[in-house]
């Protein structure tokens, strides 16, 4: 029987424990300051716990000459290519993995298939087109073959083609081999993509921009293997870097924009656009290469003819171009570490007045202030492209939209947009081109990073640029919306909600309120440049940029990436009490009569306001033999022996003691509330009687137990007459109305009007135009 009783007793005992534990476990998982442990991936030889390279790092190498002809009659690609891939892993390798991306485009392609469509009552042509579009796109590979001219087995699988290689392609070796393809060209303006061709129906002129028109080599490390994902059109590409000799075919009278450096001026240019060309260099503001008349001239001309432009790149990981009869081409020298990159525009008339005002400053301006951030700008050119309705970006050169009104004018917001596009994309060289994340895997590794670098950018293109994305407040409707459409910045690029909230701007907000709020900018600064400096021409992951940014500011940042980055929590901080303390001094003159003061409950309660005007007297008053001690006096009063007592107390005291009991200062005990999940930096200003302001930063470690409420005392000399939380809108707070003590409630505003008349309305420039004709 006793050992029945030990045994049941040691099994309660057990279950308490394992309860205990399984609840400790719990809020250990739970708490918002739990570091990053089991998220990221554990260090070793190729990557560092400090998010640094480590001493056995490798990436793989793929270098390509291209020769590919433009046909402008039948809007067909065809081209030939020598890939020589190297391995530069440890490990040996049976077969290559090779990107088709255009096979997007196929008929039979896995997007189509995924892609939901619904029926709408109204529905326009454009959009009859783009659901039943039948393009026959997507590579037709003619061969595979060995450098000497050996067929190679392969296999196509969708966006991806398998090379089984005829022998293991072993570490410290290379392996050179042939591809010959053929595509059709896609309408842009009709079934859209990254690049294609824009038709010009009044001049019978076609613009083309040209990207992932070859077979690319997939990337192959220490973190995926092979990054052999499906392209299915939202999450862009994870590509090695190499070198590039390029031979592009087009008609004999285009202009041709590209990667890389032109090898054969002398074949395709005038002597004229040379001479312009080497007075560009050294010019700071641009200079005509190909004028906007010289371009309408030539747009009138057609030909038979054909040139071939050659194009060398050095490291990069991929390669574009453009080229057109329409091309008014200009150029400026910038001075960047010490070497001058050029800085170019192509762009048909249509483009005018906002290209040639605008764009290669933009440009010139976007490669100096990103070099100043990260690293400086390594390739020779920097061009920007006019292309209707897009923003791609490659390295060296990048597709942007605007376009003014026939009339010449524009929109406010056309002219910014436009600047936008051309930062964002320029910006790109840098995320991903250079500092080569996996954009198929994690979209925010560079589309965020590089929106947070484009909102510096355009902060000093010009003061209080409308930038769209960026500051705090800017993202506050999407962090407070439903989260059933939201999805964690950790998640897969084809797997997001609200693509361009999660991708660009959250992350980039995120950096911005590091910045400002939570590091400062001068230890953020010099961590963000570290990473730049490690990871440029390398292939960073999540966790090197984590793991650099902590390392470089010796700021714990883990509760801030799991919150921002991991979550879908919101930042929500309250105000919910706020109670007013002031010293007694231990002297009954002083004290008294403000306790006396503050005692008023009596005066105040309605029945003794009103008993005073109804009850004409009371039995003391009548019959004053009931009124005592008591009555004669309240417990405010005191005597001169109060006095003594005092005195004998402070003369104990000694200097430092005596000056606490300052009756001056006031003390406020506070309590705010962690009403959102995500924990964040209490930024406090405080308002004074007097009318002065002070601002406290208390950091984010104080949520650090697991609290949702914490309470601090603050003290001054002046009296405090207001409080508000975030008062510089710098930490994405979603609920204004409980920022503030006391209670203040913020109005949302309502617009009144009447509905428009059918047509365009007419931009600011144009209203403007038309009051100074009149």
């Amino acid at each position: 029987m006793r050992n029945i009783f030990y045994t049941l007793l040691g099994l309660l005992a057990l279950t308490f424990s394992v309860r205990t534990a399984t609840a400790q476990y719990e809020t250990y998982n739970n708490n918002k300051f739990k570091q990053l442990k089991e998220e990221l991936p554990t260090p070793n030889v190729y990557r560092t716990a400090s998010g640094a390279p480590g001493h056995e790092y490798y990436q793989q190498q793929a270098d390509y000459e291209i020769e590919v002809t433009l046909d402008d009659e039948n809007q067909t690609i065809t081209g030939k290519e020598t890939i020589t891939y190297y391995n530069n892993s440890p490990d040996d390798l049976n077969y290559l993995w090779v990107q088709l991306d255009q096979n997007v485009r196929a008929r039979d392609s896995q997007s189509k298939k995924i892609r939901q469509r619904s029926m709408n009552e109204k529905m326009s042509f454009g959009g009859m087109k783009r659901m039943m579009n039948d393009f026959d796109g997507g590579f037709k590979i003619s061969s595979v073959k060995t450098n000497r001219g050996t067929k190679l087995d392969h296999t196509i699988n969708y966006t991806m083609m398998r090379i089984d290689l005829p022998e293991t392609l072993e570490s410290g070796h290379s392996y050179t081999f042939q591809i010959e393809w053929n595509y059709n060209i896609n309408n842009r303006m009709e079934i859209g993509g990254r690049s294609g061709y824009e038709y010009f129906e009044k001049d019978s002129n076609y613009l083309y921009t040209i990207a992932q028109f070859y077979p690319r080599m997939a990337v192959y490390n220490d973190v995926e293997g092979w990054q052999n994902k499906q392209f299915l059109g939202r999450g862009e590409f994870a590509l090695p870097f190499g070198d590039y000799d390029v031979k592009i075919t087009v008609p004999a009278d285009h202009i041709v924009g590209s990667t890389g450096v032109l090898q054969n001026d002398r074949d395709v240019l005038t002597s004229k656009q040379r001479n312009r060309f080497e007075e560009a260099r050294e010019s700071d503001s641009p200079v005509l290469i190909v004028t906007e008349e010289e371009a309408i001239e030539n747009e009138k001309e057609g030909t038979s003819k054909t040139k071939t432009w050659h194009f060398e790149a050095e490291n990069v990981r991929d390669f574009a171009f453009a080229t057109s009869r329409k091309f008014i081409w200009d150029a400026q020298g910038v001075d960047i570490g010490g070497k001058r990159v050029m800085a170019m525009s192509y762009y048909p008339k249509e483009g005018n007045p906002l290209w040639e005002r605008y764009s290669t400053k933009v440009v010139a301006h976007t490669v100096k202030t990103y070099s100043k951030y990260t690293i400086d700008y390594p390739y020779p050119v920097a061009i920007s492209v006019n292309s209707k309705r897009i923003g791609m970006e490659y390295p060296m050169i990048c597709f942007n939209y605007g376009r003014p009104e026939e009339d010449g004018t524009y929109s406010e917001r056309l002219k910014y947009g436009m600047i936008s596009v051309i930062v964002h994309e320029v910006g790109h060289n840098f995320f991903p081109m250079i500092i080569n994340s996996d954009e198929r895997q994690w979209t925010w590794m560079d589309e965020g990073l590089n929106s947070f670098v484009q909102y510096l950018t355009e902060q000093e293109w010009e003061r209080n640029y409308p930038s769209r994305r960026g500051p705090a407040y800017k993202i506050v409707n999407y962090m407070k919306g439903d989260k059933s459409y939201q999805t964690p910045i950790m998640t897969n690029s084809e797997s997001i909600f609200q693509f361009g909230n999660n991708a660009y701007g959250k992350p980039a907000t995120a950096l911005n309120i590091l910045r400002e709020t939570v590091m400062g900018r001068e230890l953020f600064d010099y961590a963000f440049k570290t990473y730049a400096e490690r990871w440029a021409f390398k292939h960073p992951t999540p966790a090197d940029f984590f793991r650099t940014m902590e390392d470089a500011s010796a700021v714990d940042l883990d509760w801030f990436w799991r919150g921002w980055f991991y979550t879908t929590a919101h930042v929500d901080i309250a105000i919910n009490d706020v109670k007013w303390y002031k010293v007694e001094t231990g002297d009954p003159r002083i004290d008294n009569p403000i306790a006396r003061k503050m005692d008023d409950a009596d005066e105040k309660y309605i029945a003794n306001q009103r008993n005073a005007k109804s009850v004409e007297k009371t039995i003391t008053e009548k019959d004053t033999a009931t009124a005592d001690f008591y009555n004669r006096t309240d417990e405010y009063d005191y005597t001169s022996l109060d006095v003594e007592r005092f005195k004998e107390y402070t003369a104990s005291l000694n200097e430092e003691e005596k000056a606490m009991l300052d009756t001056n200062m006031n003390f406020y005990e506070m309590e705010f509330e962690l009403v959102g999940e995500l924990p964040m930096p209490i930024v406090a200003e405080f308002s004074f009687l007097d009318g002065s302001k002070e601002k406290i930063h208390i950091p984010a470690e104080i949520w650090r137990m697991g609290d949702e409420k914490v309470s601090k005392v603050f003290w001054f000399e002046k009296k405090l007459v207001g409080v508000e939380v975030d008062p510089n809108l710098e930490t994405a707070d979603v609920d204004r109305n409980n920022n503030y003590w006391p209670a203040r409630n913020i109005p949302s505003r309502f617009e009144l009007f009447k509905k428009q008349q059918r047509g365009s309305p007419k931009n600011r420039m144009q209203r403007f135009q038309e009051a100074e004709e009149r």
